[in-house]
C-alpha cells in the first residue's frame, strides 16, 4: 500500500515526466547510436591489433620451432640413435655442433637411449651457464655424457672452443645417479606418442630463462631426441610493441603458466634452492591485468578466437581477446590481450558526455511550458479521482456532482463511472444475500429471485443437471406477477428442448433469443401464461466446464447485450454459491459414509462387540435430548446447538475406532491358553505322551520280572492322576472361577512333571517365534520338558516404546502400561485369577481407548468438532479419577462424555448379540448401573435423568428382546416422590 500510494502523482506531473521521458529516449537513442558506433570502431582497431600481434608471435615461434624440429626429425633416422658407445656417438658431434651453431634460439641437443644412456651437447652463452656447468672461461659447448653399459656407469663432462676442440674434462660419477633420461617427461611423452611433442613451456634452470623441449622418438623405439628452445626471444618482441595505452598482452601455455608479458612482471619464480618454476595462476592474480589475461585463456577453453568483456573484483570492466597459435601439430600456445574498458572507450565517452549536455539543456527548456499544458488537461480529472475513491470505499449511494469536461473522452469516462457505480452496488447486494444463506435448499429459490432482480425479467425458472448434462430438472420457479407458482413444473430434456436453450447449453455462453408458443410449450413453461416472447438462456458451468444447471428467464421486452453480459458473469457467483453448498452437502455425506463404515467395520470384524457401535449413538443421542427437554433440576439450562449435535453424533460413532487395531483373538480369547488357537490341545496331548510313557512303563517293569498285577495296578493309578490332572488343567483354562492360591500352586506341580520330547522345537517355526527361542541355548535331544512352563519364547517383548508410555506423553494419558506386548507363558496364562485375559491381553484391550484418542487426534477436524475425541475417549474415565485412559474426574468431563459412559455402559450390559454371554434384563442393568453410581464410577444425575426421562424403557423397546424387558423399581433408585414426578 505505501508503495502504491509512493507513485500517486500528480497528472500534470505525468504529462511533463512523459515528456522528459520522450526527450531524454530520443537524446539518449541517438547517443546510444552513436556510442555503439564509436565502440564498434575501438573495439576492431584493437581486436586488428591483437590479430597482427598474434600473426607476428605465431611467425616467430615458427622460426623458432622450425629448426629445431627439422634436426629432431633428421636426427631419429641418423645413425646416432643405433651408437652404442661413446665413440660412436662422438663420430656425430659435428653435425649437433653445427645444428647448434646455425639455430641460436636452441639452447642444447641431446639423445637418450633405452639402456639409460644419455648424450647432448648443450651452447654456453652466458656466464651463468658457465658457473653452472663449472666450464673453463673459453670454453664454448659442453658434452654431458651418461654410459651405463658399463659398470660402475660413467658420467663426465666435456668442453669444447667454438672450433669443437677439446679444452677440458671432468669425471661426474654422481652424474647417472642424478639423471636419468628415461624418467623424464619428455622421454616417456615421446615414446608415448610417436610423434613430434612438445613439453609445456618451463624455465632452464642452466640460464634461468624460458623454454621448452621438443622431442622425437626412434621409429625402433630404442632411442630419444630432443632439443631445448629458449623462448626468451618473445618476451623481448612483445615487450618492443607499441599498442594502444593500457594494452598489454600477455603469452600463456595450455596449462596457464606466463610464458612472456608485456608489463614489469618477472614470471620465473624460484622453486626450490636450486630450481626455478613459471608464475601460474595463483601468482597472476595479485595482479589485476594479469588475473584477466589469465582468466580470458581460462574462458576460452581452447578456441581458436575469443572475445569477451568482463568485470573483476573491483568492478572494472576489461575487454579480453584471447588468440591460439598453432605451430605444426604440437601443443599449441595462447596469446592474451586485455584492456580497460575505460582506456579502450576513453575518446566514446567523451563525445558521449557531450551529446547528454546537449539533450539536458533540450530538456530543460521543455519542463516549463509541458507543465502549463497539463495542467489545464488535469482538472476533470481530479473530479474523477475524488469519485474514484468514494467507489474505493464503498460509497456507492446515487447523486454527486455530475461530471462536465470539454474532453470527449473523459466526459465518456465519467458516465462510464456512474454505471460502474450502480453496476458494483447490484453486484455486492447480490452477494451479500447469497452469502448469508448456507441452506443449499433454501439457496436455489434465492438464487433465482436475485436473477429475476437483476435481469429484470417477468419470470423464470432455475434448473439443475443431472450428472450426464442430458436432463435439467426444475429446482425452483417465480413468476413476478404472482405470489408464487403452484403448478409443478416437468424435466427438461436437452435434446427436446428449442433451439434458444440447446444453443446456449451447448456452446456454453448466455444467449437471448424469441421463444415461440410451440417452443414454450416444448419447454414445458406454459404455466406462467407469458405467451412467445423475448427470453434469455444462461447455462451454469462450473469450473471444469461441466454443466451444471441453467436460468431460463422469460422477459415482455429484448434484452439488452450490456444486460445479458452482465448476468453471465453474476453465474460464475452463482455457481460458486452452488459448488460451495453441494460440494459441503456432499462431503458431509461422504464423511457420515465413512464413520458409519468404520464402526459397522469394527462390529463386523468381532461377533464380540454385536452391533455396539451402531447402538451406542442412538442411546447417547436419547440421553442429550432427554437432557435438553428437562424443564428443571441440574439440566434446565442445558442445550445442543446444531454443531454440538454433529459433534456428539461424529463421537459416538467413532468412540470404539481404535479396536481397529485391537488383534481380534485377543477380543474373542474365550480360554486361558487360547491365542490364534486354543493351546489346551497341546496340553492334552503331552498328557497323551504321559500316558503313552506309563503304558510303557508298565511293559517294561513286567519285561524285567515284576509282577504284571502290580505293574498294572501303578499303570492305573498314574493314569488316574493324570486324567484328574487334566481335568482340573481344563476347568482351570475355562476360567470361570476364580484361581486361589492353593490352585495355583497346584498348577505348578501338575507343571513340574516332565515329558520326553525327540524332535527339535525350533523347525518350521516363524523367523519371530525362532529369534525368541534363540534366547535360550538349544538343548540337546532327547530332552525332558515340563509338562506347564513359562518359557522364553513365550514373553513377546514391545519392539518399540508405546507414544503413550512416558508419563508426559501429550495426550495426558496415565495408564499403567505392561513391561512385555504380550505373555503367553502357559502358568502365567493358566493362573490368571478372574476371567480368561491376562494383563497384558487386558491392556490390550483396553488400549483401543488409546487408540482411540490418538486416532481421532490426529483428524484435522472443524473448530466445532475439536471436542470429538475428549466426548469419544470419556467413555471409559469414572466420577471419581480412576477410570482411564487419563484418569479424569467428573468434573474435568464434559457432559456429553459423561452421557458417553452411561450409553455405553447400559448397551454393552443390555447386548444380546454377544456369544460369550447372554443380554442383561432391564431390572438386571440398571441394578448394576445404580451400583456404579453409588461407587461415583457414572454421573448420579445423568442416570437420575437416565431414570426419571424413560430413556431406558424407550431404548429397551427399541433394541431389546421382549425377554429382557422386566419391571424396574424405579423408587429403589429414585425415590417415590421422583417416581410420582415421572
Amino acid at each position: 500500500m505505501l508503495m502504491a500510494r509512493r507513485w500517486h502523482l500528480p497528472f500534470r506531473l505525468h504529462v511533463s515526466v512523459l515528456i522528459a521521458v520522450v526527450v531524454l529516449l530520443m537524446g539518449g537513442l541517438i547517443s546510444a547510436v552513436d556510442y555503439d558506433h564509436s565502440r564498434r570502431i575501438l573495439e576492431d582497431d584493437s581486436a586488428n591489433r591483437v590479430r597482427e600481434m598474434s600473426r607476428e608471435t605465431a611467425n616467430e615461434l615458427q622460426k623458432m620451432f622450425t629448426p629445431a624440429s627439422v634436426a629432431v626429425k633428421t636426427l631419429v633416422y641418423s645413425g646416432i640413435v643405433q651408437a652404442h658407445t661413446f665413440a660412436q656417438r662422438r663420430a656425430v658431434l659435428g653435425v649437433l655442433h653445427a645444428i647448434l651453431s646455425a639455430s641460436p634460439g636452441m639452447e642444447d641437443i641431446y639423445v637418450g637411449y633405452r639402456n639409460g644412456d644419455f648424450f647432448m651437447l648443450r651452447a654456453i652463452r652466458s656466464e651463468f651457464q658457465r658457473e653452472s656447468l663449472q666450464a673453463p672461461a673459453d670454453a664454448r659447448y659442453a658434452l654431458q655424457v651418461i654410459e651405463r653399459s658399463v659398470s660402475p656407469p660413467v658420467g663426465r663432462f666435456v668442453y669444447f672452443d667454438d672450433a669443437l676442440r677439446v679444452i677440458g674434462q671432468v669425471a661426474r660419477p654422481d652424474y647417472p645417479a642424478s639423471y636419468d633420461p628415461r624418467e623424464r617427461a619428455w622421454y616417456r611423452q615421446a615414446l608415448r606418442q610417436k610423434r613430434l611433442i612438445r613439453t609445456a613451456p618451463y624455465v632452464f634452470s642452466s640460464v634461468r630463462e624460458i623454454g621448452t623441449t621438443l622431442a622425437m622418438a626412434a621409429p625402433d623405439g630404442g632411442a630419444v631426441v630432443g632439443c631445448d628452445v629458449n623462448l626468451d626471444t618473445l618476451q623481448r618482441m612483445l615487450a618492443a610493441q607499441d599498442g594502444l595505452p593500457g594494452l598489454a598482452f600477455a603469452l600463456i601455455g595450455a596449462n596457464g603458466q606466463l610464458v612472456a608479458s608485456t608489463l614489469r612482471f618477472d614470471p620465473v619464480l624460484k622453486a626450490t634452492e636450486e630450481l626455478y618454476r613459471l608464475a601460474g595462476m595463483d601468482e597472476m592474480r595479485r595482479v589485476p591485468i594479469l588475473a584477466q589475461l589469465a582468466a580470458g585463456v581460462r574462458a576460452a577453453g581452447g578456441a581458436a578466437w575469443r572475445s569477451a568483456t568482463v568485470a573483476d573484483a573491483q568492478g572494472q570492466s576489461w575487454h579480453l581477446t584471447v588468440n591460439r597459435l598453432d605451430v605444426d601439430d604440437i601443443e599449441p600456445l595462447y596469446l592474451s590481450s586485455a584492456i580497460r574498458r575505460e582506456d579502450l572507450m576513453r575518446s566514446a565517452d567523451h563525445r558521449l558526455r557531450v551529446e547528454a549536455l546537449v539533450t539536458l539543456a533540450i530538456l530543460v527548456l521543455s519542463i516549463p511550458l509541458t507543465w502549463l499544458l497539463a495542467g489545464v488537461i488535469a482538472r476533470p480529472l481530479t473530479q474523477l479521482a475524488a469519485q474514484a475513491a468514494t467507489m474505493r470505499r464503498f460509497e456507492l449511494a446515487p447523486g454527486g456532482e455530475a461530471l462536465n469536461s470539454h474532453i470527449s473522452e473523459i466526459d465518456r469516462l465519467g458516465q462510464r463511472m456512474e454505471e460502474m457505480k450502480r453496476t458494483i452496488r447490484r453486484f455486492l447486494d447480490t452477494i451479500r444475500a447469497v452469502a448469508a444463506e448456507p441452506d443449499f435448499e433454501r439457496l436455489v429459490p434465492l438464487l433465482l429471485t436475485e436473477m429475476l432482480a437483476e435481469a429484470h425479467a417477468d419470470a423464470g425458472v432455475l434448473y439443475l443437471a443431472n450428472e450426464d448434462g442430458t436432463l435439467l430438472q426444475p429446482a425452483a420457479a417465480r413468476d413476478t406477477r404472482r405470489a408464487s407458482v403452484d403448478e409443478v413444473l416437468r424435466p427438461l430434456e436437452v435434446a427436446q428442448a428449442p433451439a434458444l436453450i440447446r444453443t446456449a447449453l451447448a456452446g456454453n455462453r448466455a444467449c437471448a433469443g424469441r421463444l415461440s408458443n410451440p417452443e414454450i410449450v416444448q419447454a414445458g413453461l406454459s404455466h406462467f401464461r407469458l405467451g412467445a416472447g423475448d427470453a434469455a438462456v444462461v447455462p451454469l458451468v462450473n469450473r471444469e466446464g461441466v454443466l451444471i444447471g441453467a436460468f431460463v428467464l422469460l422477459h415482455s421486452a429484448p434484452l439488452e447485450q450490456m444486460q445479458l453480459s452482465f448476468i453471465a458473469e453474476l453465474t460464475g457467483l452463482f455457481v460458486s454459491a452452488i459448488e460451495t453448498r453441494e460440494l459441503i452437502r456432499t462431503q458431509r455425506a461422504l464423511f457420515e459414509a465413512f464413520i458409519q463404515l468404520i464402526a459397522k467395520a469394527i462390529d463386523a470384524k468381532s461377533p464380540h462387540t454385536g452391533g455396539h457401535c451402531n447402538r451406542v449413538p442412538e442411546l447417547a443421542k436419547m440421553l442429550a435430548r432427554a437432557a435438553c427437554s428437562a424443564g428443571d433440576g441440574p439440566w434446565r439450562d442445558f442445550d445442543l446447538d446444531a454443531r454440538q449435535w454433529e459433534a456428539l453424533h461424529v463421537a459416538a460413532w467413532l468412540h470404539d475406532c481404535g479396536k481397529i487395531t485391537t488383534p481380534e483373538y485377543v477380543i474373542d480369547k474365550a480360554t486361558k491358553l487360547e491365542t490364534l488357537y486354543d493351546r489346551i490341545h497341546e496340553v492334552r496331548m503331552r498328557f497323551e505322551v504321559l500316558k503313552c510313557e506309563a503304558e510303557i512303563h508298565c511293559l517294561e517293569a513286567i519285561a524285567a520280572g515284576m509282577a504284571r498285577d502290580r505293574a498294572e495296578a501303578a499303570r492305573d493309578a498314574l493314569l488316574g492322576e493324570l486324567d484328574a490332572e487334566f481335568a482340573f488343567v481344563a476347568a482351570c483354562n475355562e476360567g470361570g472361577e476364580s484361581m486361589d492360591p492353593a490352585r495355583v500352586e497346584r498348577l505348578g506341580r501338575i507343571g513340574a512333571r516332565t515329558w520326553r520330547r525327540t524332535l527339535d522345537d525350533r523347525l518350521g517355526v516363524s523367523q519371530d517365534e525362532r529369534r525368541r527361542q534363540a534366547r535360550m541355548p538349544r538343548a540337546p535331544l532327547p530332552v525332558r520338558e515340563r509338562l506347564l512352563a513359562d518359557k522364553a519364547e513365550h514373553r513377546i517383548e514391545r519392539e518399540t516404546a508405546a507414544p503413550f508410555d512416558m508419563a508426559d506423553n501429550r495426550w495426558g494419558f496415565r495408564m499403567r502400561v505392561p513391561e512385555l506386548l504380550f505373555n503367553r507363558g502357559e502358568l502365567h496364562n493358566l493362573a490368571i485369577a478372574r476371567g480368561t485375559l491376562s494383563d497384558e491381553e487386558r491392556f490390550k484391550i483396553n488400549e483401543h481407548i488409546l487408540q482411540t484418542i490418538m486416532m481421532l487426534s490426529q483428524l484435522p477436524f472443524p473448530r466445532h468438532l475439536r471436542n470429538v475425541p475428549e466426548i469419544a475417549g470419556g467413555h471409559h474415565e469414572k466420577i471419581d479419577g480412576t477410570g482411564y485412559p487419563k484418569g479424569l474426574r467428573g468434573d474435568q468431563m464434559s457432559p456429553l462424555a459423561r452421557m458417553m459412559a452411561i450409553a455405553d455402559i447400559f448397551e454393552a450390559l443390555t447386548a444380546g448379540d454377544r456369544p460369550y454371554k447372554r443380554g442383561k434384563t432391564l431390572s438386571e442393568a440398571i441394578s448394576i448401573m445404580a451400583a456404579m453410581q453409588q461407587a461415583q464410577h457414572i454421573d448420579a444425575g445423568l442416570f437420575a435423568l437416565f431414570l426419571r426421562s424413560g430413556v431406558y424403557l424407550d431404548y429397551a423397546r427399541r433394541f431389546m428382546s421382549p425377554e429382557q424387558i422386566d419391571e424396574v423399581d424405579l423408587a429403589r433408585y429414585l425415590g417415590p416422590a421422583a417416581t410420582a414426578g415421572a
